[in-house]
């Protein structure tokens, strides 16, 4: 007689997230024909990852193909007393695409797109006047390599 062997495949998780790093809107079957598991296997890992905060998607847009041609990271340095506040209106500012709190060389990094230089010129200016700000450094994305 035959013994069946109920063998289960695992995917480890950082597996599964590598192979949707390198595309995301790869479809669950081609994942799961990729790991030798079920279509079904690969949704439920999926979603199981999402509830759990570990993954989320967002879009990667080529902000030049739109014709905004500067793309600058922003090193900013707040007066300690006042570095929630700066937080807080940076977050709300519709020109800032991302916004990290930092150790080394700066407290926060800002990432911003413009059109024209002139447009970045009159964002960094009003950084540097304002008064909860003591530092401010630009500098422009010329290619991004990876």
């Amino acid at each position: 007689m035959f013994e069946f062997i109920n063998i289960m495949v695992r995917i480890s998780d950082i597996d599964l997230i590598k192979e949707l790093e390198r595309n995301s809107r790869k479809p669950f079957t081609e994942i799961a024909k990729k790991f030798k598991v079920s279509e079904a296997a690969i949704r439920k890992r999926i979603k199981k990852l999402i509830k759990n905060g570990i993954i989320k998607f967002s879009l990667d847009v080529d902000y030049k193909k739109l014709g905004y041609n500067y793309t600058a990271i922003i090193g900013i340095d707040a007066l300690p007393e006042h570095f929630l506040k700066v937080i807080e209106m940076l977050k709300e500012d519709k020109e800032v695409k991302e916004l990290f709190s930092s150790t080394g060389d700066h407290m926060l990094l800002v990432k911003v797109v413009f059109k024209t230089n002139d447009d970045l010129n009159k964002f960094v200016k009003k950084l540097e006047e304002n008064k909860m700000i003591k530092k401010v450094c630009p500098a422009i994305i010329i290619e991004r390599l990876k």
